[in-house]
């Protein structure tokens, strides 16, 4: 495909995950002496990531979906034994838009940042670099490096720009999410001196062995999968993160930056969901099989845990952090069922949370820039005085709840087909999630925005301005969008999800003719 070979010959990938990093490095050359100059920063930054985005819909508009294996693939040799290679297939493709699509987004809505502006944009747009890489890596080291590098600028961004408890915060967020990345690396390490290289595309087609054995007295029926498979999922279930492992999450939402915490819950969390379609089922099928259930009881917990746990809360943030936990149970639910529709319904989840998620941290901006304040205590009947905020929180708050409409129930229902797959109780689990969701998000959406308006301090506040309605918009658009229609979004990874599904099938009944065979 003529057009296909332009965009590999002429490195449109390296040019797309690598423009925010050019970006940052030219506004480190301006001057921040003034309040012009402040606002000269924000529109090159915002031109950049326009610009950025843009040039990423060329992957969207030259990319087969029916077409197998990735694509736009750039490759040189790297440090000797190790690549740069870069690709994209249906999986990923969609990942890279929603991070593009949000990052100008993010930087509308931080206009009113009026402290070290130069380095909160340098930081955004290098870490716009780090988690384009995240998706386009095609080599096992270089995404070790991109997924570990964009630590060091969210840390900065909430250690710098976050809240009074920032701090705590910002070292929370990093030691849990770098400790839970060693045990990666060292699976990794040990990976590529197993195959011999340190290409995913070969990595994919490798049989890591999957012979039972027993390890300091504890049986792994799926040998040392088990131990690769857990040690990404050490990694993995962090970022997401899935519960028990999920405590970081709240602490960072309710003191990062408003543009932060939107990164973090659309783009940072999805990072996780990836690396368990990109490693953890297709490399090792058999230990991915054998530890399902495991996967199952821990996002069942998650869902009416956290859904819980957020019926209690008194501050907006926090409460949407733990809501992203619970929906990010439906993920990894659909991932481990291993089937098309779970598939699907995950990374279709994963991409309507990117949308709702967002926009739901852009509304807590709008009235905390106002009022200074998050506590829901300190709202209610906002609606008599922001009739323009009270319709499009109700907006999202439905798409979060997963009204039908709206692309949050494509994904949710989706997961809950599988779950009844799974078993009577799982289904009943998952239902349970869905009910107590639409608890907490219309009784957050009542006190704050419905009733009297009883506190005389919000007496004068002012409803939405053309900038907040415009960073917005396209996220309504966007959830709206694919409620209707999810095919747009479908078509694009359901064939690349399929192709993965019957190599995970091949390779589980190879594993068991194996074993078969060796029992007799």
């Amino acid at each position: 495909m003529a057009d296909a070979s332009f965009i590999a010959e002429y490195r449109w990938l390296t040019f797309v995950t690598f423009l925010p990093l050019i970006g940052a490095g030219l506004l480190l050359l301006f001057s921040e002496r003034s309040a012009e100059d402040q606002a000269q920063i924000k529109r090159f930054s915002l031109g950049v990531s326009i610009v950025t985005f843009i040039a990423s819909l060329a992957l969207l508009r030259f990319f087969d979906p029916t077409a197998e294996g990735f694509q736009f693939v750039e490759e040189t040799e790297w440090l000797g034994i190790l690549t740069y290679k870069l690709g994209v297939d249906g999986i990923s493709l969609p990942f890279v838009l929603l991070t593009t699509f949000l990052m100008p987004l993010t930087i509308l809505a931080s206009w009113g940042v009026t402290t070290r502006v130069r380095e909160y944009m340098v930081a955004f747009l290098i870490l716009e670099t780090l988690m384009i890489g995240v998706f386009v890596s095609l080599d096992i080291v270089l995404f070790y490096l991109f997924f570990e590098g964009g630590l060091i600028p969210m840390f900065l961004i909430i250690g710098i720009w976050g809240g009074a408890n920032r701090i705590y915060a910002a070292f929370k967020f990093f030691l849990y999410t770098l400790l839970g990345s060693v045990l990666m690396l060292v699976a990794m390490l040990w990976m590529i001196g197993e195959a011999g290289t340190s290409d995913i595309t070969v990595l994919l087609e490798h049989e890591f062995s999957a012979e039972p054995f027993s390890l300091l007295g504890v049986y792994l029926p799926a040998g040392i999968q088990s131990l690769l498979w857990l040690a990404f999922f050490a990694s993995f279930a962090v970022k997401m993160p899935m519960w028990p492992v999920h405590t970081w999450l709240p602490d960072a939402h309710v003191q990062a930056p408003t543009g932060g915490s939107v990164i973090l819950a659309a783009v940072l969390l999805k990072m996780g969901g990836y690396g368990f379609l990109r490693f953890s089922l297709p490399m090792f099928p058999v230990a991915s099989e054998s530890f399902a259930t495991l996967v199952f009881v821990l996002s069942c917990t998650a869902i009416v845990y956290t859904s819980l746990v957020a019926l209690m809360q008194e501050d907006i943030k926090k409460l949407i952090a733990y809501s992203s936990v619970a929906h990010m149970g439906y993920v990894t639910m659909g991932i481990f069922a291993a089937n098309q529709q779970g598939v699907d319904g995950a990374v279709f989840q994963m991409i309507s949370h990117g949308f709702i998620s967002g926009a739901l941290f852009l509304l807590v901006g709008v009235i905390y820039d106002r009022m200074h304040t998050r506590e829901i205590s300190f709202y209610g009947g906002l609606a008599t005085r922001m009739p323009i905020f009270a319709i499009v929180m109700l907006l999202f708050t439905m798409g979060n709840v997963g009204l039908p409409g709206t692309s949050g129930f494509v994904g949710e229902i989706l997961a809950l087909v599988v779950a009844y797959q799974a078993s009577t109780w799982t289904a009943l689990v998952a239902t349970s999630g869905v009910i107590l969701s639409a608890a907490y998000m219309l009784w957050l959406y009542w006190r704050v925005v419905l009733g009297e308006m009883t506190n005389p301090k919000l007496a004068d506040i002012k409803d939405m301005n053309t900038r907040e309605i415009l960073v917005l918009a396209p996220l309504a658009a966007g959830a709206l969008i694919l409620g209707v229609a999810p095919g747009l979004a479908l078509d694009m990874f359901s064939p690349t999800v399929e192709r993965l599904l019957l190599d995970y099938e091949a390779a589980l009944a190879a594993a068991e003719t194996i074993t078969t065979a060796a029992a007799d």
